[in-house]
């Protein structure tokens, strides 16, 4: 059984550096066109299922696979983008400048704390090994599920956990990274990372 972690396509936000988090932020036109073509890309992958994050980029993306392969997208909020809390709507550097201290304890453990009104590690692991479980126990063939960042980054952190170097992968807007699961065994294997080759139809100013 194949499983096609998909993030959703670009947005506004995305463009700005600006950090999304749990804040609903539609794609943009550029965002629309890539799943489009990513719609294309699942073409020779078809798929029985499609999960998503309820977050309006990636149902908007879902919804464009759904269509084209003609199936019904199944939205879940557990696959929503990790939380930051007051951090949502700053840049890298905008954080560093208003919340310095927190920050900076973050980036030295970010086990250990979560901004202000965010999301705890332990919390994300929790949700997103709570959301493949349901999704796996579900399973009724290859499926897709359509998420954010860093929500993908601990999806596959679990389903790979065997793997030491499944940590920290983050995938790019609009690609699709493939993992292989056996449902006897329970075992997984990469199979593809960060696939964007379907967004080569796309020229460079409209990345």
């Amino acid at each position: 059984m194949n499983l096609y972690l998909i993030r959703h396509g670009q947005t506004d936000w995305n463009v700005a550096g600006k950090i999304q988090g749990k804040t609903d932020i539609p794609l943009n036109e550029t965002g629309k066109r890539q799943a489009a073509c990513l719609a294309r890309g699942m073409e020779k992958r078809p798929v029985v299922q499609i999960y998503t994050s309820s977050l309006k980029r990636a149902l908007e993306t879902a919804e464009i696979i759904g269509r084209s392969q003609n199936v019904k997208v199944k939205p879940m909020k557990e696959l929503e983008e990790v939380g930051f809390g007051h951090w949502e709507g700053c840049t890298n550097e905008e954080i560093k400048r208003q919340y310095p201290r927190e920050f900076e304890m973050w980036w030295d453990d970010p086990l250990a704390l979560a901004p202000c009104g965010g999301e705890t590690q332990e919390q994300i692991r929790a949700r997103c090994r709570q959301a493949m479980e349901t999704i796996l126990s579900q399973a009724c063939g290859d499926l897709a599920v359509v998420s954010h960042g860093a929500t993908l980054a601990y999806i596959i952190e679990y389903l790979m956990r065997d793997d030491p170097m499944s940590e920290g992968i983050i995938v790019g807007n609009s690609s699709i990274t493939t993992i292989e699961f056996d449902p006897l065994t329970g075992k997984t294997q990469m199979v593809q990372q960060n696939d964007s080759s379907h967004l080569k139809e796309m020229t460079l100013q409209e990345l």
